[in-house]
């Protein structure tokens, strides 16, 4: 009875009809009442406590039969033997005892599990707490064939030592494999010498907010620390690239037009500034002489700048959204403050043809990888700013529909191979952050974290129908061709006939380690930057008389 609540309208109801609840606490309190019986555990969430597996069927050994091996360079009709969570062989006609679980895929693709970098779960952003937790977040990921996620950790007071005990903490009970990014939102010597740390304990990235004012915003200074910093350690600075002084003036100049719905969120953060937030952050990038990641490309003036560095050479890279892809930004201007705020985010949902031209971009190589951006909040979250959109708490969902929308618009549109897919939704990803061929690969020897996609079935996107912590869903409605029908988590079946069966505790920390392929040579440019300075000059000090 229990795990049927999970996804019917009227539990939705109860749980977000008047604030941010836990779901996943609410449930284990109502086990104490009502508890499960082992044959009606199997039908959704399994486990009582974090880290239990007991009462969900799990086989150590599965075959995945006659289907379609897809990686990012290749596809091969080939049967995919997994035991005890590891891919141990790739090959046409493998042949297995009665004690396997066989899962038949034929006339369908099999590929690695969706690797999403950039998540915002269980995670406070000035006005709210995101409404999905590690548990809920990563069930609906599951569901949507994301096996795998990059989620932001934030520092507590600045301290990231803090900031990443806290969130190493909130992901006890997470129910899918997941690592940390670390927002960096001042400096000191403490803040330089704890990078240090993280990076010993598998962080290989860290963020920067050009924007959010005085909340989170850095300045250049800071920024070019960073980084240094980052450079110095082998990690990966990441911006979120909007003009912060510029967009507090045209807030300020919204709320003083009588503009103060969403869509002055939006009219206040154009395009232009995320352009030149952009062009800023790439140029400090290459005054540093490192790699530099961009979150949400939104618009076409980021994405123009982000192909003219990696035209010259640079080493830039552009991570689009779900959103950003399929959306466009009439929802905001929707006369209804629900609906238009359920779309407030930042950058901002553009114009259409900005969705179009990050789709161009994406398939051929200018952007690299889509990540969902998941910072979800419900309606009466949302209903903090309803007389002032600057109070409205930032962010859409997108990461249980991200793989679903990019196969339909990307790869069902034509613009995209099969394999060009998982290399943006999983593959590049893996290496970008050092953990290929572990992730993101069918190959022996790679983690069991792959998923059975049906490009004949079609998906449904609703509020009423997601896995996840809120009553709205900015996809709403939103249908098209190919449906994750089976996803393979750690070697575990989580997702098969539209059932969850997801076990909290489950989830594995995965350390990511610095130096990936994007430093390699960066060493060599700089020793040939130094040679041609042809400084300092030996000069001839006059004598005084």
């Amino acid at each position: 009875m229990m795990a049927e609540l999970r996804f019917t309208l009227p539990w939705r109801k109860l749980v977000f009809g008047v604030q941010p609840v836990n779901l996943f606490s609410v449930i284990v309190c109502l086990l104490v009442i009502f508890p499960i019986s082992e044959s009606e555990q199997v039908s959704g969430f399994c486990g009582a406590a974090y880290g239990e597996s007991e009462g969900c069927s799990y086989s150590s050994k599965l075959l995945i039969k006659g289907g379609t091996v897809v990686n990012a360079h290749h596809q091969e009709l080939a049967d995919v033997y997994v035991e005890d969570g590891i891919i141990v062989s790739v090959q046409p006609n493998i042949n297995v005892g009665d004690d396997v679980k066989v899962i038949d895929a034929t006339g369908k693709y099999v590929m690695p599990g969706g690797i999403d970098p950039h998540t915002h779960l269980e995670t406070h952003f000035i006005y709210s707490d995101t409404v999905d937790d590690f548990f809920t977040g990563q069930a609906a990921a599951l569901a949507g064939g994301t096996t795998m996620n990059i989620n932001f950790a934030m520092p507590i007071n600045g301290s990231l030592t803090a900031g990443f005990e806290d969130f190493a903490k909130k992901a006890k009970k997470s129910c899918m494999d997941y690592g940390f990014h670390m927002a960096i939102t001042k400096w000191d010597e403490v803040v330089a010498k704890e990078m240090e740390i993280m990076v010993e304990k598998g962080i290989n990235s860290f963020k920067f907010f050009l924007a959010y004012k005085p909340a989170l915003m850095i300045n250049d200074e800071l920024l070019i620390r960073g980084m240094r910093k980052c450079k110095s350690l082998g990690a990966l600075p990441m911006v979120h690239a909007e003009n912060g002084d510029a967009i507090e003036e045209a807030a300020q100049m919204m709320i003083d037009l009588g503009i103060t719905g969403p869509e002055g969120h939006a009219l206040s953060r154009p395009p232009v500034l995320e352009g030149e937030a952009t062009a800023r952050a790439i140029r400090l990038a290459a005054f540093v002489n490192t790699p530099l990641y961009v979150v949400h490309v939104m618009s076409i003036d980021a994405m123009e700048e982000i192909a003219r560095a990696r035209q010259a050479g640079q080493r830039v890279i552009g991570e689009p959204i779900g959103a950003g892809l399929v959306l466009e930004e009439s929802g905001i201007f929707d006369p209804d403050f629900t609906t238009a705020a359920k779309y407030l985010m930042s950058p901002p949902i553009r114009k259409a043809g900005h969705d179009k031209a990050l789709q161009a971009a994406l398939s051929t190589g200018v952007l690299q990888l889509v990540g969902s951006d998941h910072c979800s909040f419900n309606s009466t979250q949302k209903a903090l700013g309803i007389d002032d959109f600057r109070k409205i708490p930032n962010g859409v969902n997108g990461i249980e529909e991200r793989m679903h929308v990019v196969w339909d618009s990307m790869v069902e549109s034509g613009l995209i191979t099969p394999s060009d897919y998982v290399r943006i939704t999983s593959t590049e990803c893996a290496r970008i952050f050092n953990i290929y061929p572990r992730k993101g690969a069918i190959l022996a020897g790679s983690d069991a974290d792959i998923i059975v996609l049906n490009p004949n079935a079609s998906f449904e996107i609703s509020a009423a129908t997601q896995h996840r912590n809120s009553d709205t869903n900015a996809f709403e409605g939103i249908s098209g061709k190919g449906k994750v029908e089976v996803t393979i988590a750690g070697g575990r079946v989580v997702w098969e006939g539209d059932e969850l069966k997801v076990v909290p505790g489950s989830g594995r920390y995965i350390e990511m380690p610095p130096f990936s392929y994007l430093f390699n040579g960066i060493d060599k440019a700089d020793a040939a930057y130094l040679s041609s300075l042809n400084a300092p000059v030996q000069r001839v000090k006059a004598v005084v008389a």
